[in-house]
């Protein structure tokens, strides 16, 4: 359990949160939601410690532990996989290393051998010596390879890191477990052992998440953050989101029949005041008007970007064949022989672990790289649209977002580009801002602008959904679903790809393919998916 009692945090005048009276209990899994800048990882910092708020405090019970998914990537460098994922028991850790140091004394003496007996009861007591076992347990879970268990973290790439480190706040069986958008970076089998383990963990969760699935499936009740103050509600997502909407609709109806019955007291009494018979009646009803308030509806903070893909033109029957492509990345073989056609309705979602894999294709298929082996061709009717993973390149340059934009319009009329940037929410001033001074989301909604200014038939997208809160993925998901034309891309967000993919492909680890005109949904059942998992678990009960 954890709770925080009176929490105010001030950032000069402006208070992030104000008295915030709210307990978290063992065995539910809280889903931390707010708009962007609302403070859902600040509100972690503090629950962590991270973070001293103004007034006020957190509060947990003596002798638990809390474990938090670490956002540095190279804090760990200098250890091995596997130590730093049971360093997310730093006690159990420490324990393990001043053993292993005394027993490798030379000159063992009996104050080394009393000390040694102390720390081995009490490394029995942590169950020390499942350790191992357990931490390569969780590490097989989120796909990370036996081999690369005892590598330095250093040699390890991105994404790989980011599984170790969720493995490090998974492990030991925390009392409080605080994650800060966990499925960030992982493959889509990942997320989904990652959703089973929080269904089964019995103490208490508070994460941060933009995946609208994730949420609905391991959280039992929602914590939301709204003009500095959280708000419980009890279910998932959804039923968050109906609880929310109805009970606004509530209070805008019972506010309608408040109006209603003020304009009748108001009539009458403007009728009857003047009238001695009736004057008793207009003074009863002067008192009931003044009892009568208008519950105050605050809008919401959550803003809304307006997104629509309107092709210039329409897309032929010929969109893109793709023959026999290979491609070497460092030594590796990500693409092996690749083939495949793409039809004038296809929606493709590319999906499994092999991310190096997808990206790869959609750099050569957006021309910014050339295959080693193999050909594509786009249909003479097409153009294309590409959201790049890594957008490093699209703003290293110091223009203004208004100018940045405008490169990529026929249409240089300032109003006209400047009203792209109002419906990505970008207002007044924000138009001169510098592109190489703008946010992660920012920078994407920028990216969206520019494919919706292009009027492309073909969108190929690599990860769009990367730093995007939970407004703008909606207004995302719901733009690709209406788009009529071809769309090619990753994504990590299941009802993302579920309601947008009529067709699903999977770039394997060994560089081959899977193709299935099937929901996603549907292929998550399919044979070979079973069969590859059959063979997953297979080998991590093996370890």
């Amino acid at each position: 359990m954890i709770s925080a009692n009176n929490v105010t945090l001030r950032f000069g005048k402006k208070a992030l949160f104000e008295d915030v009276n709210i307990k978290f209990t063992e065995g539910n899994c809280y889903g931390l939601i707010g708009a962007n800048g609302a403070g859902k990882s600040t509100f972690l910092k503090i629950l962590s410690g991270e973070i001293e708020p103004s007034k006020g405090e957190v509060i947990m019970n003596d002798g638990e532990r809390l474990s938090i998914l670490r956002q540095d990537h190279f804090q760990f460098d200098e250890y091995t996989v596997l130590d730093t994922v049971i360093m997310g028991n730093q006690r159990l850790y420490d324990i393990m290393k001043e053993k292993d140091a005394i027993y490798m004394k030379e000159d063992f003496s009996d104050e080394d051998g009393i000390r040694a007996s102390e720390l081995e009861a009490e490394f029995a007591e942590m169950d020390g010596w499942n350790a191992e076992s357990d931490a390569a347990t969780l590490l097989n879970g989120l796909g990370v390879d036996t081999e690369i268990h005892y590598k330095q973290m250093s040699e390890l790439d991105g994404n790989l890191k980011v599984k170790v480190l969720l493995a490090q706040a998974l492990f030991g069986n925390p009392d409080v477990l605080l994650l800060d958008e966990p499925t960030n970076h992982l493959d889509l089998d990942a997320i989904a052992w990652l959703e089973e383990f929080l269904i089964e963990f019995e103490n208490t969760v508070i994460v941060v998440s933009h995946d609208r699935y994730f949420l609905n499936k391991v959280c039992t009740q929602i914590a939301d953050i709204d003009y500095a103050k959280i708000t419980l509600y009890a279910g998932n997502y959804d039923f968050w989101y109906e609880s929310s909407q109805l009970m606004i609709r509530q209070m805008k109806e019972a506010n309608k029949k408040k109006e209603e019955k003020i304009k009748e007291l108001k009539e009458f009494i403007q009728r009857f005041s003047a009238n001695a018979s009736k004057s008793k009646q207009a003074t009863s009803r002067k008192r009931a008007l003044e009892k009568i308030e208008l519950d105050e509806i605050k809008p919401s903070s959550r803003k809304y970007p307006y997104i629509d893909f309107r092709p210039k033109r329409d897309i032929g029957n010929e969109v893109l064949t793709v023959t026999n492509i290979s491609k070497t990345v460092d030594g590796e073989k990500v693409l092996d022989n690749i083939s495949f056609t793409v039809g004038r309705e296809d929606k493709i979602a590319f999906v499994g672990p092999n991310t190096k894999a997808t990206t790869t294709l959609f750099q050569i298929l957006a021309g910014e790289l050339e295959p080693d082996e193999g050909e594509y061709k786009w249909g003479v009717t097409t153009t294309q649209g590409y959201f790049p993973k890594d957008n490093t390149k699209e703003f290293d340059n110091d223009l203004i977002i208004a100018d940045w934009l405008a490169q990529y319009s026929d249409d240089k009329d300032t109003t006209y580009v400047r009203g792209f940037l109002g419906r990505m929410l970008f207002a007044g001033d924000d138009g001169v801002k510098k592109v190489k001074v703008l946010s992660g989301g920012e920078k994407v909604r920028c990216l969206l602008s520019k494919m919706m200014i292009m009027g492309a038939n073909v969108l190929i997208l690599d990860e769009p959904t990367n730093h995007l809160d939970m407004e703008s993925i909606t207004a995302l998901n719901n733009a690709l679903i209406k788009f009529s034309g071809v769309c090619l891309f990753a994504c990590q967000d299941h009802q993302f790809v579920q309601t947008t993919a009529n067709r699903i492909m999977e770039l394997t680890n060994n560089g081959g393919l899977i193709d299935k005109q099937t929901t996603y949904d549907e292929y998550l059942e399919s044979d070979e998916l079973a069969r590859k998992r059959q063979v997953m678990n297979f080998a991590t009960n093996d370890d």
